[in-house]
């Protein structure tokens, strides 16, 4: 059977460009005489929609969106898998996360999921209700069954726990499919792909039926969705792959199963190495997905253009970057604002940087408005302001500027801050956490490092000193981020055995680390959670990121 995998890039709520998408590839599909076009999951409204789901006229506008690709392509052959919240009268939420199949204009099948997620970044039980039997109908004399995206994670990972007691991809075997297809929003994390594929082989295995399986790509608010579709055949081995971060409809030809369903053996894929990419991911790969992440969070957004400020240090050197390859040069302005603290080699690099990605560079020095706001609060503080106070009023005053750009130039902020600083609270509330969007919050500060000498592989984009040099705030005189926290390899193991891991402080202890240190460091993570609650959002690249995913109370006595 000739399957069409429509790996596409869905905007939530855009059913009309939607709609229009998936015509249009219907159409090629078709050329291609594919006798199925598969999509990802939730195709129709979009993923994830979030509350949305709870807007009747949401629902409603899915419906009817459903009933126009059905009469825009009942004049096609190839059958269309789509992703579509279908209501329901029954209890519970009303709604199933569900994939229908159209041909001719008519549903010829209906799947509903069976396995909600509810951990990390997914809460889909608040949305929908899970379906109880398995998908499988015929098409052109095969015997086919649907599933989407969780259905195929019923196997826990080496090491994890079982999320699941249920396997659809079995069930719907033992029903009679001789061919799986799997409509999925899986989002990107480092090595996450290879996950999949162990996963899916494990499951084509257990089945004794291929699978294809459709993944989105393209962003949606702090997600990044990197397709990298495939399928699996009913050994388990790899047959096909979809590029990475690009749309793409990939067409291919599989053989139906035929065996009695088993227990996976090795034939396919091994099982990926260590914490499943939690000890880092490849620089190139990571750099994709911030560039496909940056693009469309501002273009969904409705901007076209950024601004960012420029401090000759690392963090926005590499967001500048990142927002070249994202935006294109013409499109983002970056903006020096020294102060009395300001080294003057800072300016150098901010310059040099500039130069190298061939974007605009404003100067404007903030040393009238830090002095200025330094004498309205004099009545308030005859004795003078502390200089904690001095170090932020200087950060904020970089805040308002960069405000003021936003409005008047119609361009997005970008902060430049990263994960190890939103980690401990090193960075400042309205001053430079202020902004649209966050491009390395979840980056540690060595994985920046990283990725401004990847940048660097072919031609020098970051200045070589802005890489060499102790990084600082310069907030005062002589100032490094090392005067106030421990050496950023030491901060950045305290923190991925923390947040990613999830090590208590006693593990990593036991594990080596320096008691008072690996203290104070958790201590600090406790005591900056007001601010991550306030911070922009961030570009989820790791199994943890701060955002949807990463719930707990600011308020608490818990230690």
């Amino acid at each position: 059977m000739r399957i069409a995998i429509g790996q596409i890039d869905t905007t939530v709520g855009a059913f009309e460009g939607n709609v229009d998408r998936i015509a249009s590839l219907a159409e090629e599909a078709a050329r291609d005489r594919a006798s199925v076009l598969l999509l990802p999951e939730q195709t129709l409204g979009g993923y994830p929609a979030r509350d949305f789901l709870l807007r009747p006229e949401f629902v409603e506008r899915g419906v009817r969106a459903l009933e126009d690709l059905a009469a825009r392509t009942r004049h096609l052959p190839v059958a269309i898998a789509v992703g579509h919240a279908l209501p329901h009268d029954g209890p519970g939420t009303g709604l199933y996360n569900a994939a229908v199949v159209l041909r001719g204009g008519r549903q010829v099948a209906v799947a509903r999921k069976r396995l909600l997620p509810a951990y990390d970044v997914f809460d889909e039980p608040r949305w929908f209700d899970p379906g109880d039997a398995p998908c499988v109908f015929d098409l052109d004399g095969v015997r086919i069954g649907l599933t989407i995206c969780e259905d195929l994670w019923s196997e826990p990972l080496p090491g994890q726990r079982r999320r699941h007691l249920v396997d659809p991809a079995r069930d719907a075997a033992e029903a009679g499919a001789r061919l799986l297809l799997n409509l999925s929003a899986s989002p990107y994390e480092g090595g996450k792909e290879r996950v999949r594929e162990w996963l899916v082989s494990r499951a084509a295995t257990r089945s004794a039926a291929p699978i294809v399986y459709c993944n989105l790509v393209g962003g949606n608010d702090s997600l990044v969705f990197d397709g990298s579709s495939f399928v699996a055949g009913a050994d388990g081995r790899i047959l096909a792959r979809a590029g990475a971060f690009v749309e793409e409809l990939l067409v291919v030809d599989v053989a139906p199963g035929g065996g009695r369903a088993a227990e996976p053996d090795e034939s396919g894929p091994a099982a990926p190495s260590g914490a499943f990419g939690r000890q880092g991911a490849d620089p190139g790969e990571v750099l994709e997905a911030l560039t496909l992440g940056l693009r469309d969070y501002v273009r969904k957004s409705g901007f076209s253009r950024v601004v960012l400020g420029l401090s000759g240090g690392i963090d926005s050197a590499v967001t500048a970057a990142i927002a070249v390859r994202a935006l294109g040069a013409q499109n983002v302005v970056g903006v020096a604002m020294p102060s009395r603290y300001t080294a003057g080699i800072s300016n150098v690099d901010a310059e040099a940087l500039a130069g190298n990605l061939a974007i605009r560079l404003l100067r404007l020095p903030i040393e009238s408005s830090y002095v200025a706001l330094q004498e309205v609060l004099s009545p308030a503080l005859p004795a003078g302001p502390s200089t904690l106070t001095l170090e932020n009023l200087q950060a904020r005053s970089r805040g308002v500027v960069l405000m003021a750009l936003s409005n008047e130039l119609g361009a997005m902020v970008l902060t430049t801050g990263n994960k190890s600083e939103l980690a401990v609270g090193y960075c400042t509330l309205y001053g430079d956490m202020a902004g649209g969007l966050a491009v390395l919050g979840d980056l540690l500060k060595t994985e920046v490092y990283a990725l401004a000498r990847h940048l660097n592989r072919e031609r020098v984009v970051i200045p070589e000193r802005t890489i060499t040099r102790p990084p600082s705030a310069e907030l005062r005189e002589g100032q490094t981020d090392q005067d106030s926290l421990p050496p950023y390899d030491v901060l950045d193991r305290i923190l991925r055995g923390l947040l990613v891991e999830r090590h208590s402080v006693e593990e990593l202890i036991e594990r080596g680390e320096d008691e008072a240190v690996a203290r104070r460091v958790a201590e600090l993570v406790r005591r900056s959670e007001f601010k991550r609650r306030q911070a922009a959002p961030v570009i989820k690249v790791s199994p943890r990121a701060f955002g949807v995913g990463w719930r707990f109370p600011i308020c608490h006595g818990f230690r």
